[in-house]
């Protein structure tokens, strides 16, 4: 397979959470993906896009959000990017401690780092790049 980037760029709206969607499927379809792989790519992507909508962009319609997809015979990435000022990402709370159990948040990035096999935040925290392992 030849080394293929792709990407979109779409509002802060949170219905256009069904074009990242959309588009993952596409991209499932193309390449092929497994199951268990594309069940935690549209999982931990959608996550991803959603918090830079909300947290990142704060459901701001003027700022967009950047996805970016590389893909190669052994991996498929995925940048997300916001225009918000980021987030300390390195003093994130346990979820599952249980003085944060019954917190209603702070869910998604922990299980964005279970579904992906890398996560790196960048910069001020204002994007993240995931890769999941296709063999």
């Amino acid at each position: 397979m030849i080394p293929e980037e792709l990407t979109l760029k779409i509002p802060s709206l949170p219905d256009n959470i069904r074009i990242v969607e959309s588009f993952i499927d596409q991209i499932r379809e193309k390449y092929n993906l497994s199951d268990d792989v594309y069940g935690n790519v549209i999982v931990a992507v959608t996550e991803s896009v959603n918090n830079a909508i909300i947290h990142g962009n704060q459901n701001n319609k003027e700022k967009n959000v950047h996805l970016g997809i590389a893909i190669d015979n052994n991996n498929i990435s995925f940048s997300i990017e916001d225009e918000g000022s980021g987030f300390n990402y390195n003093n994130l709370p346990d979820p599952t401690s249980p003085e944060n159990i019954d917190q209603p948040g702070g869910r998604g990035i922990f299980l964005i780092k279970h579904l992906a096999d890398e996560v790196h935040f960048i910069s001020s925290g204002n994007k993240v790049n995931l890769k999941f392992y296709l063999s």
